[in-house]
C-alpha cells in the first residue's frame, strides 16, 4: 500500500490560504522549504490541511528519529502536562530533569563521571558549552571549522561558517573565534596525514594553543553537507587538544540519537570527548538541549552561572525520557545502519548514470549526495539540487538540502520507516532526478 497520497496539487487550497495568512503576519526570515501546513504527522508520514499525505525525508530536520508522534512519547508528555507544565527547574525542582541528566550522563560517550546542563536549544548548548569551556580553562579563544553550523545565536552564529543567509548582514560577530578548514576529503587536495599536519600549522599561523579554551567540532558536518570527518584526523586533533589543555567539544546536536548508526556518532571513533552538545532528536519534537562532560569542567561554574527560565522543562524532560527509551526499545541505531545501507546503494546506482552526482557520503543513515556542475571542476550546482527538492516535495516525498554552496541533498528520514515507505520515496526521488 502506498504511503504517498496526493488528493490536490502542492500546495492545496488551503495551504495557499494559509499561505497568504504567513505572508500578513510572518516576517520573510523564517526560510521554508515546502509550501504545506500540517494537519497531523505519524512516523514517518505528514497528512497537511489539504489531506495530502507525503513522507517526511527531513524529519522535521533532525528532530523525528524517533518518528511524528510517537506514541509512547506523546503519552509521556500527555501525563506530564496533567501534572504541571512549568514550575522553573531554579524556583522549584522536579525529578524528570534529574532523571534526564542521569540518563544522559549514563549513556554519553567517556568512561568518567559526567554531569549535565539543560537548556532550550542547540544554539544554547553551544554556547553554554563554550562557556563551560572558557570558564574551567580561564583561556578566551573558541576554534570551529570551515563549513560548519552552531546556531543562530550571537556565539553561535559567529561559529557558523556560511555566510548567507544565517550571517549576512548580522556583524559585528563576537571576537576570539578562529576557524579551521575541515577535513572535506572530496574537495582537498590533501590526503589525511596533509590534513592533520594543516591542523597543526593552524595552531602556529592562527591562534596559539595556550590561548584556546575548546575546540568544538560536528564529526559529521549538518548544515555544512553531511561531510565524515576522517577517524584519523579526528583522533589526532583530540590528542592536540588533550596535550594542550583544550577541551574537545563534540556537536552531536544532529548526529546524535541513533542517527549515525550507533547511539552517538562519536562511537565510531575511538575518542572521548570533553564536553558533547545534544538537541533534536533528543525530545522526540519538543525543544530541549543539553551539554553533558566531564563532572569537574560542568562543576567549575559559579552557582547561577549556567541556567534559563525554561531550560529542562518537565514537559521536554518527559518527552525526552520517553524518545530515548523508544530508540533503545526500537533498537534504531541498528536500523538506521540498514537505511543509510539502502540510501547509498540507491545514491551509488543514481552516481553511475547522473554525470551531476559528484560524491556519496555518510555515516549510517546520515546519508548525502552532493552535486556539481561537473565532476572535474566540482563546481556546485545549487540551482539543480534547489529544483530538485522542490520537485520532490511536490510529488509528496518533503527533502531538504544543505552544503555551504546548497548543492548537497541530506537525508534525515525518521528512523521508524518502514522498507516499503522507503522504497517508494526513492522511488519519486529517482524519477525527479532523471526527469
Amino acid at each position: 500500500m502506498r504511503a504517498i497520497s496526493l488528493k490536490t496539487s502542492i500546495p492545496g487550497p488551503k495551504s495557499k490560504a494559509l499561505l497568504a495568512r504567513r505572508t500578513a503576519a510572518v516576517p520573510q526570515g523564517p526560510f521554508n522549504i515546502s509550501p504545506i501546513f500540517v494537519e497531523r504527522g505519524e512516523g514517518a508520514t505528514i497528512t497537511d490541511v489539504d489531506g495530502n499525505v507525503l513522507l517526511d525525508f527531513s524529519g522535521g530536520l533532525g528532530s523525528l528519529n524517533a518518528g511524528h508522534a510517537n506514541p509512547k512519547v506523546v503519552e509521556a508528555v500527555t501525563a506530564q502536562a496533567k501534572k504541571f507544565l512549568h514550575t522553573c527547574f531554579h524556583i522549584a525542582q522536579y525529578e524528570p530533569y534529574v532523571a534526564l541528566a542521569e540518563k544522559l550522563n549514563a549513556i554519553a560517550p567517556g568512561k568518567f563521571t559526567k554531569k549535565t546542563l539543560l537548556v532550550n536549544s542547540g544554539a544554547e548548548a553551544v554556547e553554554n558549552a563554550v562557556k563551560i569551556a572558557r570558564y574551567f580553562t580561564k583561556r578566551p579563544a573558541v576554534v570551529g571549522f570551515e563549513h560548519g553550523f552552531a546556531g543562530r545565536t550571537l556565539l553561535a552564529m559567529t561559529l557558523t561558517s556560511k555566510v548567507m543567509p544565517y550571517k549576512f548582514g548580522f556583524g559585528p560577530f563576537a571576537p576570539e573565534v578562529y576557524r579551521l578548514p575541515y577535513p572535506y576529503t572530496y574537495r582537498s587536495e590533501l590526503d589525511e596525514d596533509g590534513l592533520i599536519e594543516q591542523m597543526h600549522e593552524f595552531f602556529h599561523a592562527h591562534v596559539d594553543p595556550r590561548q584556546v579554551a575548546c575546540v568544538f567540532m560536528e564529526l559529521v558536518l549538518g548544515e555544512g553537507g553531511f561531510v565524515v570527518a576522517p577517524k584519523k584526523y579526528v583522533q589526532a586533533l583530540a590528542k592536540f587538544c588533550k596535550d594542550n589543555g583544550i577541551v574537545f567539544i563534540a556537536d552531536e546536536i544532529q548526529s546524535g540519537f541513533a542517527r549515525t548508526g550507533r547511539m552517538f556518532a562519536t562511537e565510531h571513533y575511538g575518542f572521548e570527548p570533553d564536553l558533547i552538545t545534544t538537541a533534536k532528536s533528543l525530545g522526540g519534537g519538543m525543544p530541549i538541549a543539553a551539554v553533558t562532560g566531564r563532572a569537574n569542567m560542568m562543576d567549575s561554574v559559579h552557582v547561577g552561572g549556567l541556567g534559563g527560565t525554561y531550560g529542562g522543562n518537565p514537559l521536554a524532560c518527559a518527552a525526552a525520557l520517553a524518545t530515548i527509551a523508544e530508540i533503545e526499545r526500537m533498537k534504531l541505531p541498528a536500523r538506521a545502519g540498514k537505511i543509510g545501507d539502502k540510501l547509498r546503494d540507491r545514491a551509488l546506482e543514481w552516481q553511475k548514470k547522473h554525470p551531476m552526482i559528484g560524491d556519496v557520503r555518510g555515516l549510517g543513515a546520515m546519508v548525502a549526495i552532493e552535486f556539481v556542475k561537473d565532476r572535474k571542476t566540482k563546481e556546485p550546482a545549487k540551482e539543480f539540487t534547489v529544483n530538485l527538492v522542490k520537485r520532490c516535495v511536490e510529488n509528496g516525498v518533503i527533502l531538504i538540502y544543505a552544503g555551504t554552496h546548497s548543492n548537497v541533498l541530506r537525508y534525515l528520514v525518521p528512523l521508524v520507516i518502514s522498507d516499503g515507505q522507503l522504497d517508494e520515496g526513492l522511488d519519486v526521488i529517482e524519477k525527479q532526478l532523471f526527469a
